[in-house]
């Protein structure tokens, strides 16, 4: 339709050593972001210009102090700086102080605009945990940066591949660790949030399977007992709230019915056991979704590829997806899909 409104989407560069920066300007190089969204960047503008060389981009760049100066039309780069830094410093490929002091600048100013209303999205190229750890913050990655700096309840993250919504009880946790963790008050959150989140994506009663932890859902307590234990009576409380909850569902078939559209979403209870399937599935068109934020936010599902940065290697599906993805969940949001 022609009236609708296409969200604010800024892209944050990432860490500046990494293939963020590449990644950003070879989405904005492609015609079909504009038609979706309305994208800029928050990043340095002596970074891009090094990036548009690695990806043969001739773009003039367009400098701005706030998304309403921005022109958002193919062809320029609208580029939000939030301060100078010695660009010159930063080298490809090496974890750096500034480089980690950079990426998360690029980060709180985007926190900054969501908040004020002055964006609908942010999608997010790769920091590096060990840079940003280097200058002085100590929340390990971004989903726990924006949830905290945006004191929401919770950040809910969910991998989009195809049709696939598979979102996590825990992410990064050791493996023994997260067996504990998903426990039944944990999972009956979990299903909760994302039956809010979902139910005002209008999606009508969505469909949630719960994965299970044991091989065939532990066969009636052959091999284990968490189903019967935690993941029966988490499911069978949400189906009590009135919630469209099924499961726990033998982990090596919920993927794949997921797959045929069985499920609107799948709560796995870890983090390889959903992004395996997710990743095989489609490596470079997994994206990362965070929930419960006062704005959307979207991500690569990839880290910052030190190895090949600044070589022009780096795949670029991944971020173009992650900021197409988040528009049209945006305009789900706001009954535009």
């Amino acid at each position: 339709m022609a009236h609708e409104k296409k969200p604010v989407v800024a892209l944050t560069l990432g860490d500046p050593a990494g293939i963020g920066p590449e990644i950003v300007v070879a989405t904005l190089m492609e015609k079909s972001v504009y038609q979706e969204c309305r994208p800029f960047v928050i990043g340095s503008v002596a970074i891009i210009e090094r990036a548009m060389k690695i990806q043969g981009c001739h773009f003039p760049i367009h400098n701005i102090t706030h998304p309403s100066q921005a022109r958002f039309s193919w062809g320029a780069i609208d580029v939000l700086e939030p301060q100078q830094y010695d660009c010159d410093s930063i080298v490809w490929g090496k974890v750096q102080p500034l480089a980690g002091k950079m990426s998360l600048d690029y980060v709180m100013k985007s926190i900054e605009l969501g908040l004020a209303g002055d964006i609908d999205v942010v999608s997010t190229a790769p920091i590096h945990k060990e840079a940003i750890k280097l200058a002085g913050c100590k929340l390990p990655g971004h989903t726990e940066i924006y949830q905290v700096e945006t004191h929401s309840d919770y950040g809910l993250t969910m991998f989009h591949v195809h049709n696939l919504r598979v979102f996590f009880v825990s992410r990064h946790m050791a493996l023994k660790a997260a067996c504990d963790y998903a426990s039944k008050e944990r999972v009956l959150a979990c299903i909760q949030q994302i039956h809010h989140e979902f139910t005002a994506l209008n999606i009508a009663r969505p469909r949630i399977a719960v994965a299970a932890l044991n091989p065939h859902g532990s066969d009636n307590g052959l091999f284990g007992h968490e189903e019967a234990d935690n993941l029966i009576p988490a499911v069978k409380a949400a189906q009590e709230m009135g919630i469209n909850a099924v499961g726990p569902v033998p982990a090596d078939s919920v993927f794949h019915l997921g797959k045929l559209g069985n499920y609107d979403a799948i709560l796995s209870l870890y983090h390889d056991q959903g992004h395996i399937a997710c990743k095989t599935l489609d490596f470079e068109r997994s994206v990362t979704i965070t929930f419960g934020l006062p704005f959307m936010r979207s991500s690569v599902d990839h880290g910052t590829a030190f190895d090949i940065a600044g070589t022009g290697k780096a795949g670029t599906v991944s971020m173009l997806e992650s900021t197409l993805v988040a528009a049209r969940y945006w305009k789900m949001k706001h009954g535009q899909a």
